[in-house]
Formats: structure tokens, C-alpha cells, sequence
């Protein structure tokens, strides 16, 4: 059976930043040289749109990959899933030192949750629909200044990978063939892999020499690129590992960005729909299951945060110390429903009572929140 092999994919960053490009290039550069692995290079992913050949790509690949971004692992997941390309999360190892005290805080503020006898029942996720049995390993480009930490993450996962697609072959049962005569042939010899055959680029190219570098490359078939043009984007991403289909989301946009698929789960229906630079849904999703992958705060960009009450304490910490997340997204869209020559609406719509019909139970924080709201007139 042939041996297994890894896809990579390098999604290029929208700047035209040198260092970044001379990462990309570096990364690409070594990664075609490895055994076992093939590179192709898209657009920023978050750009593509349907019917884009890297998009079309990505939708084509059958087994495990993995996918360097600029941007929080994520945010790269789900809007791979938004695309219908789908997999289970694959572990990566590789963090930036200064994610583990990041990590110690998101789990402390989950246990004071849990430990919280006040703190309401959570409701289950929805989940992803039609996942195939394959892992996506999505690796943030802007963690490491250096290629070399990402050239070891993806040996490991190649190894990985080939292990346990190893195993499955192995386990599946092998039809019988007839019996005959086999003429023993011995194997061509390898030569064993190290870091020393990794060629690197010219450091006297310039930042954009790849492509020369590529042709005089002994492997070119082990790179594909699919660099078309795309103009850049802005639409909400759902991560439905967090979602619950409360629908608060569909009732607050006030644009046509967001529908129900035949099963009546929330889904991004017309992205091209939504307001550039209006984060404005996120801030009001309970369970902070809303990413703008290009938003400037890391929390609605796709950072891993608590989510549930322990992500409402820093909104609840603002309410008389500034604008809270409520207000703040009211006013994000009345500034979209103005420019479309609507009339703002304010909080009057889109935030409802989350506790309404049910008067035996006692008011949750959130609840508290929007009482406060009311009584503010605003």
C-alpha cells in the first residue's frame, strides 16, 4: 500500500509585510524538501469565497491536513467548517511561551464558575453536522518569528498522521487474493531524512523569489499553489463546539446574515451581508460562539476564552464603569442600520429577557444587566 501522506496548507497573510512573506516563503521552502508531505499555498482564509480554486482545493482534500494561518487556531477551524471543509480539532503541541499563564487564568475562571451555586444549568451545544473521521491541524503563523518551531510541529503530525492511518489499514479487513508465486524484490534504498537536506532559500533573493526558487526545485510536484486574486471579507463565524442555537444572534442582526438550515440550526446564510467592521452579534452571543477572525480583540477574534458566566464578569465588571458589551453593540448597529438610511432601534430590539416565562426562577446576572438597561431609557 502506498504510503501516507500529509497535506499542509500555507495560507498567506493579507499584509504584504516582508517578514511575513519571508516566513511564508521559508516555511514553504523546507516543508516541499520533507518526505511524505505535499504544500499548497491559498489566499488568507478567511478571504476565499465560493468557487475560489483554493477554496475548491481545501473542499477536495480527503485525509488529515494541516493549515498555517495568521490567525487564532480557532478561528481558522470554523471558518474552514463555514466553508464545508470539516474535520475533529487535531491537537497541536505547539504554543507561544506566553500562552500558559493565558491558560491557567481561562481555567481558574471556569472552576469559580463551576463552583458558582448560583450559576445556571448550561445548555448543550449543537455541534458540527456531517464530520468526516479526519483531524484539521491549524497553526497560528503569528505565535513564532521563526520557521523552525512550525517545521518540527509538522514533522511530528506527519508522523502522526502516518502512524495511525498505518493502524486503520492495518485493522480493515484485507481482501483474500489467490495464492502465487511472489518473486522477492528488494526495495530501493532511501536515504535517511535530517534537518541537513533542507535546502534554504537564497538569502540574496528577494522576499518574493520563491517562485525561482521552485523552479530549479528537484520536487516542484510537491507544491500547488492557488493564489487568484480576492478582495478582502468580513462575516461572522460560528463555532459551534460553543453554540446552542438560543438564536439570539439572528435576532439582533438586523442585515440577513444569519438563517436556519433545514434542521433549524443557526447558520451564516449571507455573509457578504454583514458590515465591515461590525462585531456587533459577538458581543451580544451568550456563549461567545460568534469570531471575526480580523477583529483587533483577541476574544472576538477567535482567542480561546471561558465562556458562559465566567466570560459575562469582565462585560458586568464595565456596567457603571463604561460602556458595557450591550450598549456598545447597539450603538455598532445603529451606525450600520444609519448609513443604510434605517432608523436606529437602539436596545430595543434583539436583547431579550433571557429568563422570560420562566417567573419561578430566580434572575441571572444577565438578566440583572438588561433590567439595568431598561431602566436607563436609553
Amino acid at each position: 500500500m502506498p504510503a501516507p501522506r500529509l497535506t499542509v496548507v500555507l495560507s498567506q497573510g493579507q499584509s504584504l509585510n516582508p517578514a511575513k512573506r519571508g516566513l511564508e516563503e521559508e516555511i514553504a521552502a523546507a516543508l516541499i524538501m520533507e518526505p511524505g508531505i505535499d504544500v499548497s499555498i491559498v489566499p488568507h482564509l478567511y478571504d476565499l469565497d465560493e468557487g475560489h480554486t483554493g477554496l475548491l482545493f481545501l473542499q477536495s482534500v480527503k485525509g488529515d491536513f494541516a493549515v498555517l494561518s495568521w490567525l487564532f487556531p480557532r478561528a481558522a477551524f470554523w471558518e474552514l467548517d463555514r466553508a464545508g471543509v470539516k474535520g475533529h480539532v487535531g491537537t497541536v503541541l505547539l504554543k507561544p511561551d506566553d500562552e500558559d499563564g493565558d491558560d491557567d487564568a481561562a481555567d481558574d475562571d471556569a472552576a469559580d464558575s463551576n463552583d458558582d451555586d448560583d450559576a445556571p444549568e448550561r445548555k448543550p451545544t449543537i455541534g458540527a453536522i456531517n464530520v468526516p473521521d479526519r483531524r484539521i491541524y491549524c497553526l497560528d503563523l503569528r505565535d513564532f518569528d521563526s520557521a523552525q518551531p512550525y517545521l518540527a510541529e509538522i514533522r511530528r503530525i506527519a508522523a502522526e498522521t502516518r502512524v495511525q492511518t498505518v493502524s486503520i489499514q492495518l485493522a480493515s479487513p484485507q481482501p483474500s487474493l489467490p495464492s502465487a508465486p511472489v518473486q522477492p524484490v528488494a526495495p530501493p534504498a532511501a536515504p535517511p531524512f535530517n534537518d541537513s537536506t533542507v535546502q534554504p532559500l537564497d538569502e540574496s533573493a528577494p522576499a518574493s523569489g520563491l517562485t525561482k526558487w521552485i523552479a530549479g526545485n528537484p520536487r516542484p510536484e510537491s507544491l500547488a499553489r492557488f493564489l487568484d486574486p480576492t478582495p478582502r471579507r468580513w462575516h461572522p463565524v460560528i463555532d459551534y463546539s460553543r453554540c446552542t442555537n438560543c438564536m439570539e444572534c439572528i435576532d439582533f442582526c438586523l442585515f440577513g446574515v444569519y438563517g436556519v438550515d433545514g434542521g433549524e440550526r443557526i447558520l451564516v446564510e449571507q455573509p457578504d451581508s454583514c458590515k465591515k467592521g461590525c462585531p456587533a452579534c459577538s458581543r451580544v452571543c451568550p456563549e461567545h460562539a460568534i469570531i471575526f477572525p480580523m477583529h483587533k480583540t483577541p476574544e472576538i477574534a477567535g482567542a480561546n476564552v471561558a465562556s458562559g458566566p465566567a466570560g459575562l464578569k469582565i462585560d458586568l465588571s464595565k456596567l457603571f464603569g463604561g460602556m458595557n458589551a450591550f450598549e456598545l453593540a447597539a450603538v455598532e448597529r445603529d451606525t450600520e442600520l444609519v448609513r443604510d438610511g434605517r432608523e436606529a432601534v437602539g436596545l430595543s430590539v434583539g436583547i431579550p429577557k433571557r429568563q422570560a416565562g420562566k417567573p419561578t426562577q430566580p434572575k441571572d446576572d444577565l438578566d440583572k444587566l438588561v433590567d439595568e438597561l431598561d431602566a436607563l431609557e436609553i
